[in-house]
């Protein structure tokens, strides 16, 4: 087992709890989740090898980009892209409003939208998306081909998760359509999970592979498929032994947290998300191929921003949002496993690589200075949203070159 590094323990006091005694759900319920060393951020505080936290006080690398990206509409929109625009270069933006972006016309509009909150200075570039449906057709595919604009088509089983009811419910209903995109180079981003009730929560993106997406590239093997935020050493482990059409993003919440983060204490409603949480051994397989050096994985938020109403009710929403400190949670979990030097081909070049896009130009540095994430942030419309870390010192800030 590594040694514990004392930078690192100095802020692991900070953060994690007092032994518990008797009932928690009268008060500390009531407080913001705090870190478990066993419960959620397991080995965190351990010391990396090759780049220790004694040493490493500050790491500028090439200005990173986030592959999955929610950034909703409206009031919620203005104030959640500037913490995107602020750190990323470009982000691609998921299209499951309500309604759905669905077609060229809508994903240029959408586009507009995002483009009007970027603060001023930024040069941040959103890459849209548009929502795979049942009646998405080979023509709908080159008119955004066309577009230049468009990045991807996303793919969320209906009922997979939010605002997915207008999604696929049988993938051989889409067959030409995803001829075109193989065809036209198009990649498909995947919500890799079954909907089917009878399958455990647990197992639903093991499932979805073995069930939907093997036959699927079996069927069209130059098809370009992004595996996104997985969850297990399953998913690891096929976009390992896949071809060089499957690539996978990472989620920060699910490289830092096991399952257990969403019951310490209590019931955790801001640790709730889709894919959810899983075990321990499946964290460890996630941080492994994150840190390993692979180009098939690469940085991908799925910063999701829900209202703390919506989150803290009788059928709360799922979604983490970590748009406000998304490198700083990476580098945190990247050297937890000793692999700072990695961060950079995760967070910086993996992705453009695989959507076949230039490196930024700009640079950004983490610099180890402590800041406190507040509990709640600004939302937009009267609302706020607890974000993730919420309450807590994060020992990263980021520094973006001019």
């Amino acid at each position: 087992m590594k040694s514990v590094n004392r930078h690192a323990c100095k802020h692991l006091s900070k953060i994690l709890p007092s032994k518990q005694t008797g009932s928690v759900c009268t008060s500390h319920c009531r407080r913001r989740p705090q870190i478990s060393a066993s419960q959620g951020i397991r080995g965190a505080a351990t010391s990396p090898s090759s780049l220790s936290s004694d040493v490493v006080k500050r790491l500028t690398i090439t200005q990173p980009d986030d592959w999955h990206l929610h950034v909703r509409n409206d009031a919620t929109l203005k104030a959640v892209v500037p913490h995107t625009a602020r750190v990323f270069g470009r982000a691609i933006i998921m299209p499951n409003l309500n309604p759905p972006v669905r077609t060229t016309s809508q994903a240029l509009e959408y586009q507009r939208q995002v483009l009007d909150a970027v603060p001023e200075g930024s040069d941040f570039q959103p890459l849209m998306t548009l929502y795979l449906t049942d009646d998405t057709t080979p023509e709908d595919v080159r008119a955004a081909v066309d577009s230049g604009i468009v990045a991807a088509f996303k793919l969320y089983p209906a009922g997979a998760t939010t605002n997915s009811s207008a999604g696929v419910t049988d993938l051989n209903r889409c067959k030409d359509t995803l001829e075109a995109m193989a065809e036209l180079g198009l990649p498909l981003c995947v919500h890799g999970e079954v909907t089917d009730p009878e399958i455990d929560i647990f197992d639903r993106e093991k499932v979805f592979l073995d069930r939907k997406l093997a036959p699927l590239q079996a069927a069209i093997p130059s098809l370009k498929v992004i595996l996104e935020h997985v969850t297990t050493a399953d998913a690891v482990d096929y976009v390992v032994n896949g071809t060089e059409n499957i690539a996978a993003t990472m989620t920060p919440q699910h490289l830092l947290f096991n399952r257990g983060a969403i019951f310490q204490g209590g019931l955790r409603p801001h640790m709730y998300c889709l894919p959810i949480l899983k075990r321990e051994r499946h964290r460890e397989a996630l941080l492994a191929a994150a840190t390993s050096g692979s180009t098939k994985f690469f940085l991908g938020t799925d910063s999701a921003p829900h209202p703390k109403h919506a989150k803290e009710c009788g059928c709360g929403c799922a979604g983490i949002f970590s748009a406000h400190a998304a490198l700083p949670l990476y580098a945190v979990a990247f050297e937890q496993a000793g692999a700072l030097d990695k961060l950079e081909g995760f967070a910086s070049l993996n992705g453009p690589a695989y959507y076949k896009r230039p490196v930024n130009s700009r640079k950004v540095t983490l610099v180890r200075d402590d800041w406190d994430v507040p509990d709640e942030m600004d939302l937009g419309g009267g609302n706020t949203v607890v974000p993730l870390w919420a309450g807590q010192v994060m020992p990263w800030r980021v520094q973006v070159e001019p």
